[in-house]
C-alpha cells in the first residue's frame, strides 16, 4: 500500500536531513524525485548516493524566490509529465526572541518556512487538479503548538504552515489532492547530533520532555512521509501527524535516565 512506483515527486530542502530522508524513502518505493535545495554541493552528492539519474534529479533552489520554486516543479511536470507528491520541507530555524527580532530575519524566516510552502501548494496543485489527484505533505513541527521564545519567527512559521495544511485540504479536497503534516519532536538529524546531542545538559533537557526516553530518526519521519504520499492514506486529509516521542501531551518533565 506504501508504493510509489510510477509516481512524481519534488521535495524542498532535501539536500540534507528530513528533506533528504524522505527524499531516499521516495525512491526505493519506486518515485522520481526533485529535490530542490539551496546548498549545490550537498544536492549534488545526494545525486552521486541516489545512483538513479532516470528517476533522481537534484535543481539548485532558493524557495523564498517562488520563480525558482515554480521551476523546480515544473523540472518533474516536463521531465516526468506530471507531479504527484509535493513535500514542503526546507526551513530554518535562527534564533530571536520578541525583544530582538527584526524585520529582516523575520520576513526571511517566513519566505523560506511558510510562504515557499503556500506558493508551492498553488503551483503543485494547479498541475495534480488535471489528474485529479495529488498528495502534498507540509513538515511542520512540535513547535507550532509548543514554544521555545528564542525561536520566536520559527513558532509562528510553523503554525501557519498548519493552517495551510487545513485550509488548502479544504480547499482543495474535491479536486483529490490531499494536504496533510508531519510534526517532528528532536529528531536526530546531522545537524543535531554535531549542534545539540554533543552537550550533555542539553541532551539531558530534551530527554526530560521525551516520554519515550530517546530522540527520533530520520528515518522514522520519512515513514510517516511515506504513508501521507501514498495510497495508504487515501482518506487523511488536514492533518498533522505529530512524531515526538510523546511530548505533545505531556505537562510535567521525566527523569531523562
Amino acid at each position: 500500500m506504501t508504493s510509489l512506483k510510477g509516481k512524481r515527486a519534488v521535495v524542498t530542502g532535501a539536500a540534507n536531513g528530513l528533506g533528504k530522508a524522505c527524499a531516499l524513502a521516495f525512491l526505493a518505493e519506486g518515485a522520481s524525485v526533485v529535490v530542490a535545495d539551496f546548498d549545490r554541493e550537498a544536492g549534488e552528492r545526494l545525486a552521486g548516493e541516489a545512483g538513479l539519474p532516470d528517476r533522481f534529479v537534484f535543481v539548485p533552489c532558493d524557495v523564498s524566490d517562488v520563480a525558482q520554486l515554480e521551476s523546480a516543479i515544473l523540472t518533474c511536470v516536463d521531465r516526468w509529465g506530471g507531479i504527484d507528491i509535493l513535500v514542503n520541507n526546507a526551513g530554518i530555524a535562527p534564533k530571536a526572541n520578541i525583544e530582538t527580532i527584526d524585520e529582516a530575519l523575520f520576513d526571511r524566516v517566513h519566505a523560506i518556512n511558510l510562504r515557499a510552502a503556500v506558493f508551492g501548494t498553488q503551483i503543485a496543485a494547479r498541475h495534480m487538479a488535471k489528474e485529479g489527484k495529488g498528495a502534498i505533505i507540509n513538515m511542520s513541527s512540535v513547535n507550532a503548538e509548543l514554544n521555545i521564545p528564542d525561536l520566536l519567527a520559527y513558532n509562528v512559521s510553523k503554525g501557519g504552515l498548519n493552517q495551510l495544511t487545513r485550509n488548502s485540504a479544504i480547499a482543495l479536497a474535491r479536486k483529490g489532492i490531499r494536504v496533510n503534516g508531519i510534526g517532528p519532536g528532536t529528531i536526530l538529524t546531522k545537524l543535531t547530533r554535531d549542534a545539540v546531542w554533543t552537550d550533555e545538559a542539553a541532551r539531558r533537557s530534551i530527554l526530560s520532555r521525551t516520554p519515550m526516553g530517546r530522540a527520533g530518526e530520520p528515518e522514522e519521519i520519512a515513514a510517516i512521509a511515506l504513508f501521507l504520499a501514498s495510497d495508504a492514506s487515501s482518506y487523511v486529509t488536514g492533518q498533522t501527524i505529530y512524531a515526538d516521542g510523546g511530548r505533545m501531551g505531556l505537562n510535567y518533565t521525566v527523569a531523562a535516565d
